[in-house]
């Protein structure tokens, strides 16, 4: 009986996260997004390397937001996928931790724009993607974004309604490239007011822009990266233009839930999710652009994602900040001029 505990207390030493974690259970919280990959691919791999049980709940961000906001007293959830400015609203209210970036051996792999991305420590960044201009490179030709409003090519544009992820990005970029950069976004907005008439459609929904732009009613569409493989398909010539402002875009980073019981473990599932072997499996499925920097990427899945030191030196983020202060006013501002 002596022999046999000695020999369980040595295996558990050699044991990665040591032998607590083989009772323990994890509770994360993320995006619906492609589940049975994260399933397969990060999962169900962690918890044949821990020993530990992953509880996955998933939804929107308000809702899951809500959640933790609800159970702030005697949290359920250890660990968070949510954007930039989620995660500084869920600074703001208390609910999230520092992140210990000791304890995560990958940590000085990631990105730059990935180590802190709100510059608070309560978050590290696993994905971003680049959010710039999808065109008919036979049609026109784009080197800045306010080549959108040119009077030769507005009538074949469409634009990111304020309401979805890429609109007020891509206003931030706009108001760059005509010199109105306040935070308020006024004067991108009143740029495209007083071109509403003109524009094709401000859409919803990125999917219906591959047929608008098959069909030839649009030559020209600010999207995000993970929409850009649709283009690729098309049998007219579509470029993806690099303006002189830059590309923009956004983030989705991890937090640590304040007051969880399993932080140590939460920071070892962070840890495997920013690891070069998971980011690289994740990438080659086109389910995540990579923040780790080591990841080396087909030319297939490279070109169908954000990737590479150049592009992420290249994107300018909407401050979470900037972001939280004034979404009331952009949309308020929004129905003001353009009204849709």
């Amino acid at each position: 009986m002596k022999k046999a505990l000695i020999a369980a207390v040595a295996l558990s030493a050699l044991s990665p996260f040591g032998a607590s974690a083989a009772e323990r259970t994890l509770t994360i919280s993320v995006y619906a997004f492609a589940q049975d990959d994260f399933k397969q691919l990060v999962y169900e791999p962690f918890e044949a390397k821990c020993g530990c049980k992953l509880v996955v709940e998933t939804g929107n961000s308000v809702e899951r937001l809500a959640k933790m906001e609800a159970n702030k007293a005697s949290p359920v959830v250890d660990l968070a996928a949510v954007s930039m400015a989620d995660a500084l609203a869920a600074a703001r209210a208390g609910l999230i931790d520092k992140v210990d970036t000791a304890k995560l051996s990958n940590f000085a792999k990631l990105y730059d724009i990935a180590k802190d991305p709100n510059g608070d420590g309560m978050s590290v960044g696993y994905t971003f993607y680049a959010t710039s201009i999808a065109y008919r490179s036979d049609k026109m030709k784009i080197d800045s974004w306010a080549d959108l409003l040119k009077p030769e090519y507005v009538a074949h544009v469409a634009f990111p309604n304020v309401t979805t992820n890429q609109g007020p990005p891509a206003l931030y970029m706009l108001g760059q490239a005509l010199g109105k950069d306040t935070p308020d976004l006024n004067g991108p907005i009143e740029a495209l007011g007083e071109k509403k008439d003109d524009i094709v459609t401000f859409y919803e929904k990125s999917s219906q822009l591959v047929q608008l732009m098959q069909q030839e009613e649009i030559w020209a569409a600010p999207i995000g990266r993970f929409s850009w493989a649709g283009f690729t398909k098309l049998d007219v010539p579509v470029a993806w233009a690099t303006p002189k402002e830059g590309q923009t875009g956004g983030m989705n980073v991890l937090v640590v839930t304040k007051g969880s019981k399993n932080q140590d473990l939460a920071l070892q599932f962070m840890d495997f999710w920013l690891s070069t072997e998971t980011q690289t499996k994740l990438a080659e499925k086109l389910i995540d652009s990579p923040a780790n920097r080591e990841v080396k990427l087909s030319e297939a899945a490279a070109n169908n994602l954000t990737y590479g030191e150049d592009t992420a030196k290249s994107l300018k983020l909407i401050p979470s900040a900037v972001a939280l202060d004034n979404r009331a006013g952009w949309l308020k501002t929004w129905n003001d001029k353009v009204g849709q």
